[in-house]
């Protein structure tokens, strides 16, 4: 399988490096690490970012509070279908969608991917749809959920797989067998980290269970104080969040030519993975390894 990594568009909130660890400036820029994986014929979208009607209409897409806060760069180029465009792939070959979880700046471009399936964990829909909090108004948004009728949910406990120690692994409904999904409660109650098989290791996007590429250090894990803030404000369990970084450090110490973790939000790690700079949209590859479907 051929993965591609996408930054569908950065938040870059005010602060710098008391943020990402690095900026110069008085703004921070962190990632929408998203990845499109081409398996055979099809193409999995893994996250989607922000979407097309979010630059488009923010005030109505997205919360006042979030936008204020994380100041999003709404640059239409950067959103997942103009970048599978680019790639030269047509939108409707994305035949499925798999979610971290819903959070507005992951799950903004389901509206993009009409005709895909959308898969992620039935206690994640769950708690959306409850709206239960003023927190769950704000970050999870309705308006982006078009697609529902299309979602694909899944039990978060029992019946599962063993991956790497990580239990309750669920393999996805007609997504090829290297894809699936590793629960990782904390940051919401149905987050989770999405595992892809490379050539000679795995890959897992563990969404939001970490925000610095510090927190996976072994010896001496450290945070930038925003990102400790940010993560704090929107924890759901905090002691399973923590108790999931520790998991995912071990990982990291016990596995570290088998398994490659990645945040979805770090900067670092995004510009390491994908040879560029985040703040450009993906380079256009010359011939994709398959014939576009709706080309046939």
């Amino acid at each position: 399988m051929r993965i591609h990594h996408l930054n569908c568009i950065s938040s870059c909130p005010i602060g710098g490096s008391l943020f990402d660890g690095r900026s110069k400036s008085l703004h921070a820029r962190l990632t929408c690490h998203c990845l499109l994986v081409e398996t055979g014929r099809e193409l999995v979208l893994v996250d989607t970012g922000y979407g097309l009607e979010d630059v488009r209409h923010p005030k109505t897409r997205l919360s006042r509070f979030f936008l204020a806060l994380l100041r999003p760069e709404l640059r239409e180029e950067m959103t997942a279908v103009r970048q599978v465009v680019r790639l030269g792939f047509d939108p409707l070959d994305v035949k499925h969608i798999v979610l971290t979880h819903l959070d507005f700046d992951h799950a903004g471009g389901l509206d993009d991917f009409p005709h895909a399936r959308v898969h992620l964990l039935g206690i994640e829909r769950d708690h959306a749809f409850r709206q239960k909090t003023l927190l769950d108004r704000m970050r999870y948004r309705p308006q982006q959920w078009s697609t529902s009728d299309n979602w694909k949910v899944y039990a978060s406990k029992g019946g599962g797989d063993a991956w790497f120690g990580f239990d309750c692994v669920r393999a996805l409904d007609g997504v090829h067998q290297d894809i699936a999904l590793v629960p990782l409660p904390g940051h919401t109650f149905g987050h989770c980290g999405v595992v892809v098989r490379r050539d000679h290791d795995w890959l897992l996007l563990a969404g939001d269970a970490y925000f610095y590429h510090g927190e996976m250090d072994v010896e001496r894990p450290r945070c930038t104080i925003g990102l400790r803030f940010y993560q704090w404000l929107m924890q759901k369990d905090g002691r399973l969040r923590h108790e999931n970084q520790r998991r995912l450090r071990e990982l990291v110490k016990s596995h570290p030519h088998e398994v490659k973790v990645v945040s979805s939000h770090d900067l670092t790690e995004f510009e390491r993975l994908s040879g560029r700079r985040a703040d450009a949209p993906i380079i256009t590859v010359p011939a994709p390894i398959f014939e576009p479907i709706s080309a046939t």
